[in-house]
């Protein structure tokens, strides 16, 4: 069951890595403020996934 969770939590964490990279590149490439605060958001949103993910492993041992 240990596997379960290290996937869940890689595929959560690949996908916050992405929207940390779509941050940089907006702000690199000057782009609205929207676009800019939907990459953040999405940041923010993908460590609290992987939070969550782990507090819920620590209690019901998925």
């Amino acid at each position: 069951m240990a596997s379960n969770i290290r996937s869940v939590v890689t595929l959560v964490a690949i996908g916050t890595m992405c929207w940390v990279i779509a941050v940089v590149i907006t702000i690199a490439v000057g782009a609205e403020a929207k676009i800019i605060w939907t990459c953040v958001a999405g940041t923010i949103f993908g460590l609290m996934g992987i939070r969550y993910s782990i507090r819920r492993n620590k209690r019901s041992g998925i």
